[in-house]
């Protein structure tokens, strides 16, 4: 995704002390190289201050005496914001996270869903819980709660009338009654985490629903919104007559935006899509021509910290250091998403959203998501 001919300034500085000789080219390659480094990586004395602080504020203010987190949001916080300190070196044997673990052990549910009963979020639920039990799971504790919880999310998964089925593949909120591809992005995430690998039939399954939320005509996206508005990026369901949380276009096509087409991207990464792929080629150029740290494109400050969370999951899991907009410019985004996350953190440890839609305004979920976008762009 790089392209280092766009970088003279630097070959040139190094190919002028190639003419001092041997000893000082050596160390003048070895200057180059740490320079590089290190413009991948955040700055360590900033990234681990933001993260203690955050941490600490999660245990002293965000954390309720059961463990939980949010609890009136349902059990999702808590597993994010469990799955997120686990990812910073949190044991679980430590009693911040072994309080949250044993709530969420109280959501296990026969079927093997792990989900407070009566919701709508079956699937949410228990996606973000078995990522964060799979994290905890070192010692095999957790082995055959994650056996069945997976078998859970599978019987979930949509099915419709077979692959021709536009929501064939999916996952989704029961309240809605068809598929999206948050919802589907965060079921390719737990099917991975429970040990499916790309090629298993779910994570499979779960593809062909990812490629028909794309503006993409191929063989794999023929809806009726494939062609009308072209542009590679990805919107939020293409079931039950389509919805993009970012609007339609004049001939009603459904509109790209941020959140999504980094999820588009990531999920298509964890299936085995390679990158010379036509699907994976439209989604980065998309990327290029909006790559943003400022706002998520298409919706503002809506979802911010959710898009935050994405971008960096999705660039990490292309194994880039750094991304090339479609400007020229050279972004280590690592570096540069840690800087933007560091001058957004509260003078106690919290981030949060003034934009409260998608439950934003909640400091704790948002700092779990920020916690999780952190854990991508460790020094």
């Amino acid at each position: 995704m790089t392209n280092r001919s766009k970088m003279p300034h630097r070959r040139t500085a190094l190919l002028a002390y190639m003419s001092l000789g041997p000893s000082i080219m050596a160390l003048a390659c070895a200057a180059f190289a740490a320079d590089e480094a290190n413009r991948d990586r955040p700055d360590n004395r900033q990234y681990y201050q933001s993260v203690t602080k955050a941490i600490a504020y999660l245990k002293t203010k965000g954390q309720a005496g059961d463990g939980s987190y949010s609890s009136r949001a349902g059990i999702g916080p808590t597993a994010l914001v469990t799955v997120a300190l686990l990812r910073h070196e949190i044991p679980p044997s430590d009693p911040q996270v072994a309080g949250s673990l044993t709530y969420l052990e109280k959501f296990v549910q026969p079927d093997g869903g792990i989900y407070q009963p009566g919701t709508l979020y079956r699937n949410y639920e228990t996606c973000l819980a078995l990522l964060c039990f799979s994290e905890a799971n070192s010692s095999g504790r957790y082995d055959n709660l994650i056996k069945k919880a997976d078998a859970f999310l599978k019987s979930l998964q949509w099915g419709g009338k077979g692959p021709a089925d536009v929501a064939y593949g999916g996952g989704g909120y029961g309240k809605h009654k068809r598929p999206d591809l948050s919802n589907t992005s965060f079921l390719i995430d737990a099917l991975k985490a429970a040990g499916n690998d790309a090629d298993s039939d779910a994570i499979q399954r779960a593809l062909v629903f990812v490629s028909r939320c794309q503006n993409l005509e191929s063989k794999y996206n023929t809806t009726p919104f494939s062609d009308k508005n072209p542009d590679g990026g990805f919107y939020y369901t293409p079931a039950v007559g389509g919805s993009s949380q970012a609007g339609e276009t004049a001939n009603g096509g459904l509109r790209s935006y941020g959140s999504m087409t980094y999820a588009g991207l990531k999920s298509m990464l964890y299936a085995g899509v390679g990158q010379d792929d036509p699907r994976v080629k439209a989604a980065v150029l998309w990327v290029r021509k909006h790559y943003d740290l400022k706002s998520n494109p298409g919706l503002g400050t809506a979802g911010l910290y959710y898009y935050y969370h994405l971008f960096a999951k999705a660039l990490h899991a292309a194994g880039e250091n750094t991304f090339l907009d479609s400007d020229g410019n050279e972004h280590h985004w690592r570096t540069e998403l840690a800087a933007e996350l560091a001058s957004r953190q509260q003078t106690d440890g919290s981030w949060v959203n003034r934009n409260d839609r998608w439950l934003e305004g909640d400091a704790n979920l948002v700092t779990g998501y920020v916690l999780l976008t952190l854990s991508y762009c460790r020094p």
